[in-house]
This record gives C-alpha cells, sequence and structure tokens, in this order.
C-alpha cells in the first residue's frame, strides 16, 4: 500500500463536502450568523489566482437591501422583455422581488478585472469561479444550504450599476445562503464517469 492509498482525514472531509453539495431546493428565512457568513467570504479568498489579482468583490445582501437588489434584477430582465405588456412587466417585477426574497442572505460575487496586459480576463472570472467553489464548500461543511444563480440580468448593464462595476467586470453569481428546509426532498447527485471525460497522455 503506497501513501497515495491511504486518505488523510483532512482529504477524507474535503471528498465528503465536494461530493456531498447540492443546490439547497427551499431555504429557511430564518437568519444566518454573522460569523458564518464571514466565514464564507474567507474561505472563498483562498482559491488560487494568477499574479494574486484577488479579483472577487463580494456584496452581502439581507434585509430591505434584497428589495432593491429584486427592483435591480427586475429592470435588467425587462431589457430582454422590451415588447410585454405592462400586466406583464408588473408580473416580471413582483417575481423578481419575490426571488430576492427566497434566502435570507445573498452574497453577489463579480471579477474585477486587472490590467489586461498583467492577466486575461479570462484567468480573473476563473479565480472567482474557484472562490465561490471554496464559498459552497464552506456552506456545506457548516450545514448551511447554499443556491449559486445567475439569470440573464446578472449580464444587463442595470445590475453593473446596482453593484458599481465597469464594462469589463463581470457577475458570476448571486449565492443564496441560508438554513435549508428539512422538508424539501433531496437531490441525487450523479455524474458521468470521469474516464470518459478524462484522456491519459503518457507518451
Amino acid at each position: 500500500m503506497t501513501m497515495s492509498d491511504v486518505a488523510s482525514p483532512s482529504s477524507t472531509t474535503v471528498t465528503g463536502a465536494i461530493r456531498s453539495r447540492r443546490s439547497a431546493k427551499r431555504l429557511l428565512d430564518t437568519p444566518v450568523d454573522q460569523a458564518a457568513i464571514e466565514r464564507l467570504l474567507e474561505a472563498a479568498t483562498w482559491a488560487p489566482n494568477h499574479h494574486m489579482t484577488e479579483p472577487w468583490r463580494f456584496w452581502v445582501i439581507r434585509g430591505e437591501a434584497r428589495g432593491r437588489f429584486g427592483l435591480a434584477m427586475a429592470a435588467g430582465d425587462l431589457n430582454t422583455h422590451r415588447d410585454a405588456t405592462p400586466e406583464q412587466r408588473e408580473t416580471m417585477r413582483t417575481s423578481a422581488i419575490g426571488k430576492a426574497h427566497r434566502a435570507p442572505v445573498i452574497i453577489a460575487v463579480a471579477a474585477v478585472m486587472a490590467d489586461a496586459n498583467r492577466n486575461p480576463d479570462v484567468e480573473e472570472i476563473s479565480a472567482t469561479a474557484a472562490a465561490i467553489q471554496n464559498m459552497l464548500l464552506q456552506a456545506e461543511a457548516d450545514g448551511l444550504g447554499t443556491i449559486w444563480r445567475t439569470g440573464r440580468s446578472a449580464y444587463e448593464p442595470e445590475m453593473a450599476e446596482f453593484f458599481g462595476l465597469t464594462e469589463r467586470d463581470r457577475i458570476l453569481g448571486f449565492i443564496y445562503v441560508g438554513h435549508p428546509d428539512p422538508t424539501a426532498p433531496l437531490r441525487d447527485g450523479q455524474r458521468q464517469p470521469v474516464s470518459d471525460k478524462t484522456t491519459w497522455l503518457d507518451d
């Protein structure tokens, strides 16, 4: 038996979190402890990033601010439905505000681009996506539920304006955080065999 055949306690914990993590079906509207939110943010900042640019930026949205966030989502949604009737526009507005209240905490995550001569934008985006994954795994370890969402409105000018982003910056997602509803059905985790996705090059 080699050292690689023996899983350390820490690696077992990480593997378990990776395999058990699921997007929560429903989240309770009970408060999330401030220290728990800070642990998610701290975990995110340990993602790998080229030239240590740390491109991630976070906005923690709670309480009444969720309503303002919902209005920004609605404005972005309406950009893609310019021919909507007044009734449809009101329905979309109500829906967006409702979505903004489906969790007690929303963490918006964006990649703020470095000098293009230093890092390509794709590297900054990739590093920020890795930060989000760290956040999701920390939430799993803490027993919290998360949902990683985007939607068309995430890429509209109204949302960039809401967060004070430039045209080059990119929103990568809105992480809805809360305590999972124990009555919600559990999602089965399925993946195709890694052998179907892997090519080994030895020679």
